[in-house]
């Protein structure tokens, strides 16, 4: 057993974040930070988001990776890395996950997949609190990496 992420966090987390979830994303602009609330989708250990390149999340981002997350008896910090536009061939396993996921509005006219600048946003978390009918887990995320 994970003792740094326990099997019963982890079908936690799937359960309530591996789909179409309303998280916010908070970012560091200048001294202050900035926060708003994304539509994002959880797989082992990072959210991801499509989100546009030159948008100031992806600015802060840039400036200093470091975020937190915040969504359904959930608390995180993460680092946040822009994993480039969405339909270039390295993305294409997760874009089919994104598609998926966000298909109720992916196609609505609001992402222009043609613009290079349509990006995928991956946040790897790092440690966080989760909270479960009065159970609390401590998870590090990054004991298990390589």
């Amino acid at each position: 057993m994970n003792e740094t992420f326990p099997e019963k966090a982890q079908e936690i987390m799937k359960e309530r974040f591996g789909h179409d979830t309303l998280i916010a994303l908070a970012t560091i602009n200048g001294n202050f930070p900035s926060v708003r609330t994304v539509n994002a989708y959880y797989e082992n250990g990072a959210f991801y988001i499509i989100t546009y390149a030159l948008s100031d999340k992806m600015k802060q981002i840039e400036t200093n990776p470091n975020v937190g997350i915040c969504g359904d008896w959930f608390t995180a910090h993460g680092k946040g890395c822009s994993l480039g536009w969405f339909c270039k061939e390295e993305n294409r396993g997760i874009a089919e996950k994104l598609k998926k996921a966000f298909h109720e509005w992916i196609d609505n006219g609001h992402n222009d997949f043609d613009d290079e600048n349509t990006v995928i946003l991956r946040v790897r978390l790092t440690d966080g609190v989760l909270f479960s009918h009065g159970t609390r887990y401590d998870i590090n995320f990054t004991a298990d990496r390589s």
